[in-house]
């Protein structure tokens, strides 16, 4: 299944990077089942490790050796640059809708390497690449809630095999922008599930800092502490989420209030005076397109539904792991589904939350390392991942 969704790339993407990655993949994704066919004993180690290779690190450092990226790792780069040098990721007046920065002010933090090295040594700039930093990030994190968890042992095969299924190996070597966020909401739900309300809450003011479709994680987070931990443990986790987040991401809208406002909300909802390029034909888009009243007819089907979700954690918050990453996947899709400008690529976000749920709740003899690779990748399409591009 892994294998035939990347073979699908080379042949219907337009894009050079989702072309390189599924030829590579492919070649690892066939390897690991020849290698699962050969060997009962190692087979499943071994061919979780071989699609690793062939889908993640082979990809990787082709792209990033010669330069292929989606159009948001530079658009991150460059928001690290101008925060060095102005203190805010926004240019004033973007000429082209490359210039535009559709992230909160953290997400400059994966810039900031390569506006370090950008003058240095040649070799050394291989180490700015925006797709490293998130990469590192997201799996720091992966780990981080593999401890908090408890699933040391199970994790070093479960994690691997999470990571080279397709619904993360495209991504990371591609673009990798969404994947701290994930990683982060991950580590927030692991430690609200093991009543940690304020570590909680600095992994979800950090996820809040980066985009703001992390927000609603803030309403699950909170309904899975009160019915874990109580409500004063909700009311520390939502406190030290807001006040981060409120942190982080003031000096910039002081700074640079308009282009803020323009380039983070109105851009990417598609009002703006760039039109995004996230226009896949989902709902909302769909609706959008027939005009202003189309507009704010995907806006209140959205507003409805996230009233809809939040009710739902007011009349039953979710008792456990699975049951939040679920609610917040149901939250983010039907968000990604209803909002006027969107791409197929984001669901893959939702995806992985509830796929990962799963996995680090599941004991390693229940979920052997051949199947983690299948189910995460039948749950994903031949679709453009990334970012808000």
């Amino acid at each position: 299944m892994a294998a035939a969704w990347a073979a699908a790339f080379p042949v219907v993407s337009s894009l050079g990077p989702h072309r390189v990655w599924g030829a590579s993949a492919c070649a690892g994704y066939l390897c690991a089942a020849v290698a699962v066919l050969s060997w009962r004993s190692l087979g499943r180690a071994v061919s979780v490790w071989i699609a690793g290779i062939g889908a993640v690190l082979v990809p990787l450092v082709v792209l990033v050796l010669t330069g292929g990226a989606q159009s948001e790792v530079g658009v991150v780069e460059r928001a690290g640059l101008l925060t060095v040098r102005q203190g805010a990721p926004y240019l004033a007046d973007p000429q082209a809708v490359v210039e535009v920065t559709p992230y909160l002010p953290g997400m400059a933090l994966f810039g900031l390497p390569g506006a370090v090295v950008a003058d240095g040594w040649e070799p050394l700039r291989y180490l700015g690449d925006a797709r490293l930093w998130c990469a590192a990030a997201f799996l720091g994190c992966l780990w981080a809630a593999g401890r908090v968890l408890g699933g040391r042992g199970t994790w070093r095969l479960v994690g691997a095999a999470l990571i080279a299924s397709p619904v993360v190996a495209l991504p990371l070597a591609v673009s990798g922008v969404d994947l701290p966020l994930t990683g982060l909401l991950c580590l927030a739900l692991a430690l609200a599930a093991r009543h940690r309300p304020v570590a909680a809450g600095l992994a979800l003011a950090l996820a809040c800092s980066l985009k703001w479709t992390a927000w609603p994680a803030l309403a699950v987070v909170a309904a899975l502490l009160a019915r874990r931990a109580g409500p004063g443990a909700a009311l520390r986790g939502t406190g030290v989420a807001v006040a981060g987040t409120v942190s982080a991401v003031l000096p910039s809208a002081l700074l640079s209030p308009g282009p803020l406002v323009e380039q983070v909300f109105a851009f990417p909802t598609g009002r703006g005076e760039w039109q995004t390029p996230a226009a896949s034909p989902l709902p909302g888009r769909l609706l959008a397109d027939l005009g202003p009243f189309g507009w704010y007819a995907a806006t209140t089907l959205l507003a409805a539904g996230g009233v809809a979700v939040a009710l739902s954690l007011w009349v039953r918050p979710p008792a456990g792991l699975v049951p939040a990453a679920d609610r917040l996947a149901v939250g983010l899709c039907t968000a990604f589904l209803l909002a006027p400008a969107g791409r197929f690529g984001y669901l893959a976000l939702p995806v992985l939350l509830s796929v990962w749920a799963r996995l680090a709740e599941a004991p390693s003899r229940v979920a052997p390392a051949r199947s983690l690779v299948v189910a995460a990748g039948s749950a994903a399409r031949p679709v453009l991942v990334g970012g808000d591009r």
